[in-house]
Formats: structure tokens, sequence, C-alpha cells
């Protein structure tokens, strides 16, 4: 019998049943699932290494989504806040995730049967059974899971029935050498290297204003710092704006009349005219292989159309995307891409290398599950490496994985998933069914 013939119920027991099933992060896909097991009348808890709920997307206030707002709500979600008489903001407008957490999610998170449930500044260090590591296989499937946490320095355990890891990459950013590995020299200049999506036009203005700046990534992150930058060359003398690819062409960010997300779309016609007129500077082809101390900044060497060049800089934004972090979950077992290290089921799906859009197949529990028994990676955690991640798709994966919690197979296995430029996809959980990414 295969991991995925196992009912729910086969992977139950009187013990299991008393105890609630934890939900690792408090952002938009962590705060979904407690939605949707608050309607269900399952028990749970949710524990955020913030301070706050969504604390990662806090560190990004200032940016616009692509989305609008019709794609940003959980049915679910919409459900319990429309009987507080929280009124849903207007359909059509892509609001900033300051709006999104200020309009959405905090009032999510407060209603009682959620708050109750929260536990934020409390970090997840490591997930595990009770009494067994990774190598023993005996009884596994309804042996409790052991999640140790750490709070304000003190080191405490508790048990759950069932895992979902919702907590995201954003925490976790890729290095800036092209071989995945920190380039060398970079602790001598770590006081030199920004965020992505540093908030230019405000609280860290004063870090980038006359000064020049190097941004390094090719993807949306990039483009949008890189956009905010250019702002501020108009209002600040000096500032000067150079982007760094290691590829020929910013593909994800090309101008294109086929993205239904407008907000998006526009990106890329935007960075093209920065290009063009001067504001950006573009090295393309440029690999990094080492960082070193400069005057008052910092040296970028690297590889550049088989020669050695180097960028100098008083600040570098990494904005070079985001990887899971896995360390926290060396003691279960696992089925990871070897490529974008996101769930083997899901990764043929969303791999970067064949797949440019923000659309995938609908997927949901069979994607998602590991061959730990009850454990579920979801969100943005889900697509490992894979950068084109849309709440929405985050949303049905918690339906789905909450539904099969639930012992309801029916609702589990019926996936849809509404996403803009793919019109209505429905499928049942096997990833056989056609492709939605057109």
């Amino acid at each position: 019998m295969t991991l995925l013939d196992l009912t729910p119920t086969a992977r139950r027991s009187p013990q299991l049943d008393t105890l609630p099933i934890a939900i690792i992060g408090a952002g938009p896909i962590g705060l979904a699932a407690a939605a949707h097991l608050v309607e269900r009348g399952i028990d749970f808890v949710v524990f955020e290494a913030g301070e706050t709920v969504a604390s990662s997307m806090a560190a990004w206030r200032h940016i616009r989504l692509f989305s609008p707002w019709e794609h940003l709500v959980d049915p679910a979600a919409r459900r319990l806040l429309e009987q507080t008489g929280w009124t849903e903001p207007t359909a059509g407008a892509a609001p900033y995730a300051a709006e999104l957490i200020d309009d959405y999610l905090l009032p999510l998170a407060g209603i009682e049967a959620i708050a109750s449930r929260v536990n934020t500044g409390v970090e997840v260090a490591s997930v595990t059974r009770e009494g067994m590591d990774r190598t023993r296989s005996a009884g596994r499937a309804t042996t409790p899971f052991i999640l140790r946490l750490r709070e304000s320095g003190s080191v405490t355990e508790v048990l759950a029935r069932a895992v979902i890891d919702g907590s995201g990459t954003y925490r976790n950013p890729n290095s800036l050498g092209s071989n995945g590995l920190e380039p060398l020299g970079l602790e001598e200049v770590a006081a030199q290297v920004s965020h992505a999506l540093p908030d230019v036009l405000g609280a860290e203005r004063d870090r980038f204003a006359g000064r020049h700046t190097v941004v390094v990534g090719a993807g949306h992150s990039a483009a949008n710092t890189l956009i905010d930058l250019a702002e501020l060359a108009r209002q600040a003398e000096g500032t000067r704006v150079t982007w760094a690819i290691r590829n020929a062409r910013a593909g994800r960010v090309s101008a294109s009349t086929d993205d239904e997300l407008s907000a998006r779309a526009s990106l890329g016609a935007r960075m093209e005219r920065l290009v063009a007129s001067g504001a950006v500077t573009m090295v393309d082809g440029f690999e990094i292989v080492r960082l070193a101390k400069a005057e008052g900044g910092v040296s970028l060497i690297g590889t550049r159309h088989g020669g050695i060049e180097t960028l100098t800089a008083d600040v570098v934004v990494n904005a070079t995307g985001f990887r899971p972090d896995l360390a926290m979950l060396r003691e279960v077992r696992l089925d990871l891409d070897e490529v974008v290290e996101a769930p083997r089921r899901l990764a043929p799906l969303i791999d970067p290398n064949v797949h440019s859009c923000g659309t995938v197949e609908p997927h949901g529990f069979a994607e998602l599950e590991q061959p730990e028994p009850n454990f579920f990676i979801a969100g943005m955690k889900s697509y490992g490496r894979a950068p084109t991640f849309l709440l929405a798709t985050g949303y049905e994966q918690v339906r789905s994985i909450t539904a099969w919690l639930a012992g309801d197979l029916g609702a589990a296995g019926t996936v849809q998933l509404v996403l803009p430029a793919t019109g209505v996809c429905s499928t049942d959980s096997a990833p056989s069914g056609g492709s939605c990414c057109s």
C-alpha cells in the first residue's frame, strides 16, 4: 500500500484526535488555513516567528501587489470576516502590501477563533515525531509530531496531530553568487548589502539617496526596487542605478501583452523605458564571484562575456529571489524535487526552466503531501525556488489540505483554481490534467 492509499482515518489514533493541527507561519496562507479549520470545527495552533502576523509581508509594506483584491481574499476568510460586518475592498484594484495587511490580514487575525490560537514571536526551530527520528518507521503515521519552539530565549516543545508548513521563503534569500553559495568576501561588506525590496522612497531613503546602487536579480522584486530607485534619482542629485543580471535578458520582467495582471505586465514596459532612457544602467551576463571593500562601498567582482569585470557601488540590493528553509525539517521525511526544492509532484508544474507564467494546473493535497504522514508544505514555500507563486494558488492549496485532514475526500480531491489569464481550471487532484499555463 502506498502512502497516498492511506485515508485520513487510517492515519489517526485516539491520541492524535486530542491534538491540534499546527500551522507554521501567520502570513496570508497560514491565516487562510486557520480560517478553513475554524469552519470545519478542527482545533489548531499557529506559530509565527515575527512579532506580528504577516511580519514578512510587513517588511515590504510599500510594494504594490500584482493581483487585484478579488484574488487576494481567501473564500473561508471572507465568510468569517463578513460575519463580523467586514466590508471587502473594491474589486479590480491591486492594493499595496500595507493595505492587504491592515484591511484584511489584521481583521482576520483578530477574529477570536483565530486570535486565541495565534502565537507571535515564536520560532519553530525543528519538527519531528515524538520519540522518533526520521529513520524509524513502525507506528509513524499514528505518532504525534513534536514542534520545538524558541521564544524569548527559552526552548519548549508542543505536540500536534498534523503540520501545515506555510512559513514562506522571504527570510531565506538566494545568494548573490551565481553558483548558489555566498560570494567570497560577503562578511566583509555585509553592511553594504541590502535585503530585497528595501523602502527606497520611504524609511530607507537616506541609505540610497545620492549614492550608487547596484541591484542584482532579474525578477519582479528587482524591477520594483529599480523603479523606485529611478524615481529617487529624479529627486536626489547624485543617485545612480545599475541593474546586474547573470543572463542575457531579464525574461521574467519583459513587457508582455498576454498577462492579465496589469500591474505585473506594466513592470516590463517600465523597465524597458528606464533602461532605454539611461535612468537605469543594465549590465547583463554578469556572474558574481566575490565581493570586496571599496572606498566607502563595495566592489562586485565577476565574470562577464568571458572576461573579469568589476562593478563598484555604495549599496548592493540582493534581489536574487528566495529559497525554502529546510533545516527545520531535517527529521521529517520529505520528497522534494532536486532542482527547485518543491514537492516532487508539484515541481514539474512550476519549474522556471519550463514555465515563465504565474499560473499552474490546479493542485491540492495530493501534490503537496510528503512521505511524512499528515505533513504538508503550502504557500510560497511549496514553490521552493520557483518565483511565480500567487496567493490565490495558496488559498486553494490549504482548502484542499484542510478538507483532507477533515476526512472530506471529495472536497479535497476536487480542486478548482481561478486565476488571471487562465479562466477557471478544474480537475481532480491527480497531476495528469492539461496545463493551464497559457
